[in-house]
């Protein structure tokens, strides 16, 4: 995807990097409870929500019973009370049952059965990233060109699927046995000083495969289908990694600005829990967790009614906040959290 940076984005730079600086001062809602108990289905942003006015603010203000054995884990049943020292509020948890840990045993005679007590409620809606957390989203156009590829399938079928029989090449023997199937999606780019610049390709998820016996070509099984495979589709070794997904919300140390530059699924207004693609990524400083405002550009529009007339440009509002859950080195996902107007393509995101 094609983006343009026009002279209101650096406008906006010097803008941002004046006002970025604001007092470290936790601002509560107007009507917010001095209590609330968790449920199922809640996550720490919505509790946030219902205390502050920046719900990403939540880290910087959270005390615990120092009894609680893992105060990370917060389950359903416990309790989040509002309290104030110095002046300054704090939010406090009080566990459901405090002597209880993250598992308890129950003794049914004549055995003791182990029993999982209650699952900690997550930072954001895994479901909405879950998909995103462990493939291979976005590589650079030459990683994925020189990666290995399917040559033919078993039975010279056109398309295949989860145990089929494909042909390899580019695999070296001895290598590694598993392999994701990726294809070739959008590449993000943009154009700075006239010169486009690519900042990553989507490497389209497809499915799994397992080698069979290596050679030229190598033999696999396809394991998994997402997606139907084709000849021609790339094969990027299979890691084993442990998944994060707890993100601490926190806002980036250094000035950031950048642009949305596409939205997974292609649609053409954003909302809150969809996931975007912005022009940053670990290459400019930002990381997962990162909370990143979203601010609506300005329209342009004609004055017709003073003397001076002219184009006036309107100022840019902001439109709601994003959280980083996974960064490349030029692009990052990010999920929607609030949206208080419609979000599209090219609107500008910073440090909030």
């Amino acid at each position: 995807m094609r983006i343009m940076i026009r002279r209101g984005y650096l406008l906006a730079l010097a803008i941002f990097a004046v006002s970025w600086v604001q007092a470290d001062e936790i601002v509560l809602k107007k009507e917010h409870p001095t209590n609330y108990v968790i449920t199922e289905g809640d996550t720490l942003w919505d509790i946030a929500s219902r205390f502050l006015r920046d719900p990403w603010r939540w880290p910087d203000i959270w005390h615990v019973n120092p009894q609680i054995k893992n105060p990370h884990l917060i389950y359903p049943g416990d309790e989040v009370v509002l309290t104030f020292k110095d002046g300054k509020p704090q939010l406090i948890l009080k566990r459901a049952n405090a002597s209880q840990d993250n598992l308890r045993s129950v003794k049914l005679s004549p055995s003791i059965r182990r029993h999982k007590l209650r699952k900690a409620i997550p930072t954001i809606p895994l479901d909405a990233i879950q998909q995103f957390l462990s493939r291979p989203n976005v590589m650079t156009k030459d990683t994925l060109e020189n990666s290995p590829y399917i040559v033919a399938i078993q039975g010279d079928h056109l398309v295949s699927g989860a145990g089929n029989v494909v042909y390899a090449r580019g695999i070296v023997p001895g290598s590694n046995t598993r392999y994701s199937i990726v294809r070739s999606g959008e590449e993000y780019t943009e154009v700075i000083d006239g010169d486009e610049v690519s900042l990553g390709l989507e490497a389209l998820y497809v499915g799994e495969a397992l080698v069979n016996n290596f050679g030229d070509p190598t033999t696999m099984t396809i394991t998994h289908s997402a997606r139907e495979s084709l000849k021609g589709d790339r094969l990027v070794p299979a890691t084993s990694q442990k998944l994060e997904y707890n993100f601490t919300p926190h806002a980036p140390k250094t000035q950031i600005l950048g642009k949305i530059i596409s939205v997974i699924d292609g649609v053409s207004r954003i909302g809150q829990y969809q996931i975007v693609v912005i022009n940053r990524g670990s290459e400019h400083g930002v990381e997962k967790g990162h909370v990143l405002a979203v601010y609506e550009k300005g329209d342009l529009v004609e004055d017709k009614f003073g003397k001076s007339g002219g184009d006036v440009l309107l100022p840019d509002e902001q439109s709601g906040y994003l959280l980083l859950f996974r960064t490349f080195d030029k692009v990052s996902y990010a999920l929607v959290m609030k949206a208080t107007r419609a979000m599209q393509i090219t609107d500008i995101v910073a440090t909030p």
